[in-house]
């Protein structure tokens, strides 16, 4: 079911976002409500770049994407069922919210690492989600991922050398796994911001200081 189906209109998105502000209230400065709402303005404009994607669907998708990490799960929740189960009992319909919650589950950087060939009909199935997945991956590159980097360095008390070899071990990776043409286009920017991070990291810290 495609969202023309439902009217997703401004007083559900207004409840959903109401929701997601008091969810993500509870997680560090890395993955707050600030994030969601940079995740949802380039979801929105990347979506108005690429072909056979709902507003909607995305909308809705960026705004619960996080809802369930598994890196904040709270005991007792499933995060295979939470976000649908939140739509649910708004009143979309059960093929609308599975829709949605399996894009949310698509995000994830992990889960394509583990199994890329998964993600890609995903996307086949739900274009929305290389919409979102992109606004996402945006978010963890350039100055604001390099903030955002060190904010969950902080939240988990790793050195900063140690949050340091988050570029190289995935921050670095990310531009080479876009899917639109929008984000390849935006990845490719601020990833230079992150190597020129890197490099200022390597003249600061190495043996010989400049």
């Amino acid at each position: 079911m495609g969202s023309q189906d439902f009217g997703i209109d401004d007083v559900l998105i207004g409840k959903v976002t109401a929701y997601v502000a008091e969810y993500m209230s509870h997680y560090d400065a890395s993955h707050d409500f600030n994030h969601i709402q940079r995740v949802l303005r380039l979801s929105q404009h990347i979506q108005s770049l690429t072909p056979n994607t709902d507003r909607s669907i995305v909308t809705l998708s960026a705004l619960l994407h996080d809802v369930g990490d598994k890196k904040y799960l709270k005991p007792g929740e499933d995060s295979s069922t939470l976000v649908a189960t939140y739509l649910r009992s708004l009143g979309v319909p059960a093929a609308l919210a599975d829709t949605i919650q399996t894009i949310c589950l698509g995000v994830s950087y992990s889960s394509e690492i583990k199994d890329p060939e998964r993600v890609r009909r995903l996307i086949e199935k739900h274009p929305e989600l290389a919409v979102v997945q992109d606004a996402d991956r945006l978010d963890a590159i350039g100055a604001v991922g390099i903030a955002r980097t060190f904010a969950f360095g902080g939240a988990k008390n790793r050195t900063l050398e140690n949050t340091m070899e988050h570029f190289d071990d995935k921050l670095l990776l990310l531009e080479g796994m876009m899917k639109t043409d929008e984000g390849m286009r935006l990845a490719k920017e601020r990833t230079s911001r992150l190597r020129l991070m890197k490099e200022w990291w390597l003249s600061e810290t190495g043996a010989e200081v400049v």
